[in-house]
């Protein structure tokens, strides 16, 4: 009777053991990791007299141009990418996912204030700069974006150039287009470039 006891507690014993164990969930699969924020296509930029070319999409911050916004933007979690045409213009995208919904809110406001004093800055910069300066207004997609002109000219040597820029933020990311050409604000596309900034920050995710 002894040995049959003990048996019997020992199958009872292994049976608990794996009713245990097929309690005990399997470990979850790890998420998969978020698609990266999608850039802009040479085929979505303003329409210009000759096409548009789309670079390659570079990690970091770029490493020179963006006069406006430059070392504001961390590199960490930050790309771009450049486009060309065969004229003199030429544009820029850059886009930073910040850790938290909150930094980034921060970088687009920073990045706001940096175009809205980027002509002083320059014309401090460059003695002889003249130029204007305007905010074109809010783009109601995602969080919002907004559109700023800066019209510099050098009366001394007789060039003009007209850059147009925005800031745009969907949750955690921030993008920055830029557009610049010979010339003033009258032939800058301007109602081109809004529609192009909506793309961008509508396709981020």
């Amino acid at each position: 009777m002894r040995t049959l006891r003990t048996a019997l507690l020992t199958a009872t014993a292994a049976g608990l053991a794996v009713t245990a164990l097929a309690q005990v969930p399997a470990a979850a699969a790890p998420a998969p990791a978020p698609a990266p924020p999608k850039f802009l296509s040479a085929g979505q930029l303003p329409p210009s007299l000759t096409p548009w070319t789309a670079g390659p999409v570079r990690q970091g911050v770029p490493g020179e141009g963006s006069v406006c916004t430059s070392g504001i933007a961390p590199a960490a979690g930050t790309r771009h990418r450049d486009f060309r045409t065969e004229l003199d213009t030429g544009a820029r995208q850059t886009i930073t996912v910040a850790a938290t919904t909150a930094r980034a809110a921060s970088l687009a406001a920073e990045l706001r204030s940096a175009l809205e004093s980027c002509l002083d800055r320059l014309k401090e910069q460059n003695p002889g700069l003249e130029g204007e300066a305007f905010y074109q207004g809010r783009i109601d997609v995602e969080e919002g974006a907004h559109v700023y002109s800066v019209d510099t000219s050098y009366p001394e040597v007789g060039s003009t150039d007209i850059g147009l820029y925005s800031v745009g933020r969907d949750g955690r990311t921030v993008t920055v287009v830029e557009w610049g050409q010979l010339g003033d604000l009258d032939g800058a596309p301007l109602a081109g470039f809004k529609k192009t900034t909506r793309t961008a920050v509508a396709k981020l995710h």
